[in-house]
């Protein structure tokens, strides 16, 4: 998985992260929390653009988006959305 491509470091920057953004503490970040992510890190994000880029990320469609699916984002493409 994309955890073994980062090294030690980079992988808790990840989780550094995505704890800020799990406001809720639940351990996953669900679509109101993704919305404040887009916001933060990239404010030019189109609304039409916002839900399509959920769904891209939440691999398994459960609502949420786990530390899995956050790190494979982070690590290859976050900057796109």
């Amino acid at each position: 998985m994309s955890e073994k491509a980062l090294s030690p470091e980079k992988i808790a920057e990840a989780r550094k992260e995505f704890d800020f953004f799990d406001t809720d503490g639940s351990g996953e970040i669900g679509f109101r929390e993704f919305i404040e992510l887009l916001t933060v890190l990239s404010p030019k994000t189109k609304a039409s653009h916002v839900k399509e880029g959920f769904g891209l990320i939440d691999k398994n469609s459960d609502g949420s988006i786990d530390f899995e699916e956050f790190l494979e984002w982070w690590q290859q493409s976050w900057w796109e959305y």
